[in-house]
């Protein structure tokens, strides 16, 4: 499966700067049948986790969490950077590798006890992933686990994760 999709994926070599391979995945979302083998590698693997409610985090990881949270017949939630969400939020600030940063989720996004999946396009080092599974934490949730379209496995972001079983469609 990861390997008929890893060939609709476009790299770009030295961006956003030099020496980084960027992994664009609009070349994937604009193919259907593409986007929908993605979606259904998904559904698959989380169809009998009880899942209540997917949380994605802004931008990207909505275009996958909101399909997703749709085929498995459960509510999605958005995590924001502050000041985006119009009701009460509990935020979570946590540390980059040059500065601070923070995310928000709505209060009632979520009920204690609800099982939820955390969905995004990307995973490499796993700060603002491991920064949504507080926000979640803190609502009271179980995390099935972490979802991603994308792998940089050698950044280590899946061992940072292991306690939220992460799972990729496509490692690089």
């Amino acid at each position: 499966m990861s390997s008929d999709l890893i060939n609709t994926i476009r790299s770009i070599p030295d961006f956003p700067k030099k020496g980084i391979v960027f992994r664009d995945i609009t070349t994937l979302l604009k193919d259907p049948r593409a986007f929908a083998r993605a979606i259904d590698t998904f559904y698959e693997r989380y169809k009998n986790a009880g899942v209540a409610k997917v949380v994605s985090v802004e931008s990207r990881g909505f275009i996958l969490g909101a399909p997703l949270a749709y085929r498995l017949g459960a509510g999605f939630v958005p995590v924001r950077k502050p000041g985006k969400l119009p009701f009460d939020t509990h935020a979570f600030h946590y540390e980059l590798e040059y500065g601070r940063d923070a995310l928000e989720i709505h209060i009632d996004g979520i009920a204690p006890g609800q099982h939820v999946l955390l969905v995004d396009d990307l995973l490499a080092t796993a700060g603002t992933m491991e920064a949504c599974c507080n926000l979640v934490e803190k609502c009271g949730a179980n995390i099935v686990g972490c979802a991603f379209l994308i792998e940089l496995s050698e950044l280590g972001g899946a061992q940072r994760l292991a306690r939220y079983k992460p799972f990729s469609v496509i490692k690089y």
